[in-house]
């Protein structure tokens, strides 16, 4: 592979994973919290989307519809954000299982209270 100018190792055309990293920027196997925020930040912004329906239009959305739909969206969300980091740390060795297994168990209890607590 030829490598750009200031890359490499000079002129026998020999590149090192070293190299690509920095002409590529940083490492997606380093980016497990990022993805761990945006997961919480999904989740979030599903249960504002929802609560829009249980406290400022009952009349419009059953509560029992919200329900319906931020458990359904809490799970495919889920597994996205597995599938994100499973994906992302393929080939590594890394290991987040319990910042998954944490995010997700977390997720599931919010879910659950919510489901259990918010607007009946």
């Amino acid at each position: 592979m030829t490598l750009p100018k200031g890359f490499g190792s000079g002129g026998g055309g020999g590149s090192s994973s070293a190299d690509i990293e920095r002409m590529i920027g940083k490492r997606v196997e380093n980016m497990t919290g990022m993805i761990t925020v945006s997961f919480w930040a999904a989740i979030l912004a599903t249960f504002g989307g929802t609560a829009a329906g249980y406290f400022y239009y009952p009349w419009a959305y059953p509560t029992a519809s919200g329900h319906f739909a931020f458990i359904v969206l809490t799970i495919i969300i889920a597994i996205g954000y597995i599938f994100c980091v499973k994906v992302m740390e393929e080939g590594s060795n890394k290991n987040s299982n319990g910042i998954v297994g944490g995010s997700v168990a977390g997720a599931t209890a919010f879910c659950l209270f919510v489901s259990l607590y918010v607007g009946w």
